[in-house]
């Protein structure tokens, strides 16, 4: 979620520069199912135009609607969508409709926090009430003593009164893709179009540029041997996509140093006994918890065949592995979808 709510701020920032009014509606409660759960927000602002969505689509227009208020006298309010009669979600959705205006002093603080790859924290106060005006809105955290509300009138000062909707937004997730042929293009493009952050390293042999990989952060030409990686966490998957098997051995003993969450190499199933055992002759002191994050070949079993297909299959995969789901047809399942 942390990427479309940075797409959230990028359009209130350039609103403000036009003189355009804003205002922030966030999913901040659910009785029953829906679509999409508490936590998801979308931008409303006085020029007609929306970004983001708290649901498949189907409730947007609602929500602008009873937004016009909020635009026009600046004062919060919290409704509800009953989708239980219109939709197939059957749920009650529970909307906190807030005026936003940020100030230079949060800016900052934003991009700092994602520059640094910080975990923020969202507070929203509210009432489970439909059409109800009160003292409701957000407080942003970005740490102890970095706090922001989206509109000066809100106050908190009636927390006690209200219920509070607490969400922790994590640093966004990012994709490090070893090598600088068609099929990583594709998978860097796709994996952007997931809000994920990618940085593309190719051989310094057959050097790319970024204007090569138009969506990628960064792209720069290196060996294993000397490039100096940071940020490698539980926020990162990598994915080598060399085409070689001496290559993909030297960075996978170079990779021995990091704490990933996913390390997935291209090549034939047949190649993979053969790249742990050498693996174990360079590193002999190699954990078990590193070679369980290792999945060669990579990508899910879906029948892909053209670059777009792998691409596609290779980034479900890590999506699995992120959400700890076993993978399967949702059509087996009798329960909810999303817990």
């Amino acid at each position: 979620m942390t990427h479309e709510f940075k797409e959230i701020i990028q359009q209130v920032i350039l609103n403000q520069q036009n003189g355009i009014q804003n205002v922030l509606a966030t999913v901040v409660d659910l009785d029953g199912s829906s679509y999409r759960k508490p936590g998801v927000r979308m931008l409303l602002s006085d020029d007609g135009k929306m970004i983001g969505a708290v649901s498949g689509g189907c409730v947007e227009k609602e929500v602008q609607r009873r937004a016009q208020s909020v635009l026009r006298d600046q004062k919060s309010k919290v409704i509800t969508y009953d989708g239980r009669y219109r939709l197939g979600c059957e749920g009650v959705l529970y909307i906190l409709l807030e005026p936003i205006k940020i100030s230079t002093t949060f800016i900052n603080a934003f991009s700092d926090s994602l520059s640094n790859r910080k975990s923020f924290k969202i507070e929203s106060f509210y009432k489970k009430e439909d059409e109800i005006f009160g003292d409701f809105g957000s407080i942003i955290q970005f740490n102890s003593n970095c706090k922001f509300t989206f509109h000066k009138d809100f106050k908190s000062t009636k927390k006690n009164e209200s219920l509070v909707f607490e969400q922790t937004l994590k640093p966004l997730f990012r994709l490090l893709i070893i090598g600088g042929e068609h099929d990583a293009v594709k998978l860097c493009s796709q994996a952007t179009q997931l809000g994920w952050e990618v940085d593309v390293v190719t051989s310094i042999n057959d050097p790319k540029e970024l204007a090569d990989f138009p969506t990628a952060k960064s792209v720069v030409a290196q060996t294993p041997e000397i490039i100096d990686l940071d940020d490698i966490n539980e926020h990162t998957a990598i994915v080598i996509m060399n085409h070689n098997f001496t290559y993909d051995l030297r960075w996978l003993v170079k990779l021995q140093e990091q704490n990933p969450v996913y390390i997935g190499i291209l090549g034939a199933a047949k190649r993979r006994e053969k790249l742990l055992n050498e693996l174990f002759d360079f590193a002999p002191e190699i954990s078990d918890t590193f070679l369980d994050k290792i999945h060669t070949p990579a990508g899910l079993h879906i029948g892909a065949e053209t670059p777009e297909e792998i691409a596609l299959s290779i980034l479900a995969e890590i999506l699995s592995v992120v959400r700890k789901k076993e993978v399967f047809s949702l059509k087996k399942i009798t329960g909810k979808i999303y817990t």
